[in-house]
């Protein structure tokens, strides 16, 4: 048996030992980006193998939560693909706007910085005050920053020019105040955003959304979670709701492909199709999670 062999045997004794020990369920994520991430936790811990890491995350839940928040945070900016926000603003939100209210749903949401992109896009197209965000991720630690909706100031050059390319029509500065080494995001922009834990292994449909953000979340999961999720959010759209993935992921080998129809699809972005009745591959649970609508999870 070869040491690759072995890593891998590690690593699903690893996953294992965190899905008994602590319910998250890793199996049908991607077995090499896993690898990558719990090699980097491996570094910053001192340890030189899988093995050696197995019992500390067992028996210290702080060193679980550090190698949990390596494996499932998702690297994101402010309008990241600048044309994907152009092309929502011309295309995507005068449908939206036809609405007498507008529910979204951003699965992932990692660290917030696409949400607040979402919100102003919202803002400037006069469309917000009558928009409900739900900002999801399995990662508490990634919520909490999320919330907060403090970021590096070092960053701003980048998001100011992403802004601008994406068809920003105020300052960028006027959404946020810089203090020290931060930026922090104007109180304003969240007034309409729900953060909350949402597991897209695991937990249920969100009902009636009229859009779903699922950005560059996906390439992390095997086909068969793929499937399972792309069930869900259908599950989870209203008749003619849109589906915007990343620019790696697509429906186009999906079992649910003939239930959508590329609305553009070089940016992935799929609008569901008009029949009446819900035809997904499993019929998850309908009910939302009680702490998605909990008035204590409502940041204002």
């Amino acid at each position: 048996m070869n040491s690759k062999d072995i890593e891998t045997i590690e690593l699903d004794l690893l996953i294992e030992a965190i899905r008994r020990r602590y319910g998250y369920d890793f199996r049908e994520y991607n077995k090499e980006t896993m690898a990558r991430r719990i090699s980097h936790n491996l570094s910053y811990a001192g340890l030189n193998n899988i093995s050696e890491l197995i019992p500390r995350i067992l028996k210290s839940k702080a060193s679980f939560e550090r190698l949990f928040y390596d494996i499932s945070i998702t690297v994101t900016e402010m309008f990241r693909d600048p044309r994907f926000y152009v092309y929502l603003r011309q295309k995507v939100i005068p449908v939206l706007k036809t609405y007498p209210f507008i529910k979204v749903w951003h699965a992932g949401c990692a660290s917030g910085q696409e949400v607040y992109s979402l919100a102003i896009v919202l803002q400037e197209e006069g469309c917000y005050d009558k928009t409900q965000i739900y900002a999801t991720d399995i990662n508490d630690a990634a919520l909490a920053k999320a919330r907060a909706g403090i970021y590096q100031i070092e960053n701003i050059k980048k998001y100011i020019t992403n802004y601008q390319q994406a068809g920003g029509r105020e300052s960028f500065a006027d959404y946020f105040h810089a203090n020290y080494n931060s930026a922090i995001m104007n109180a304003s922009l969240k007034r309409n955003v729900t953060f909350a834990n949402h597991n897209l292994v695991t937990d249920g449909v969100f009902g009636e959304m009229h859009l779903i953000f699922c950005r560059n979340v996906l390439i992390y999961f095997n086909k068969p979670l793929q499937e399972q999720v792309f069930d869900l959010f259908y599950e989870s759209l209203c008749r003619k709701g849109f589906l915007c993935l990343g620019s790696k992921e697509s429906l186009s080998l999906s079992f649910l492909k003939g239930k959508f129809c590329e609305y553009d699809p070089e940016l992935k972005i799929y609008q569901k199709s008009g029949d009446a009745g819900s035809e997904g591959l499993t019929h998850r649970n309908m009910d939302l999670k009680s702490n998605v609508l909990s008035e204590s999870n409502i940041e204002v």
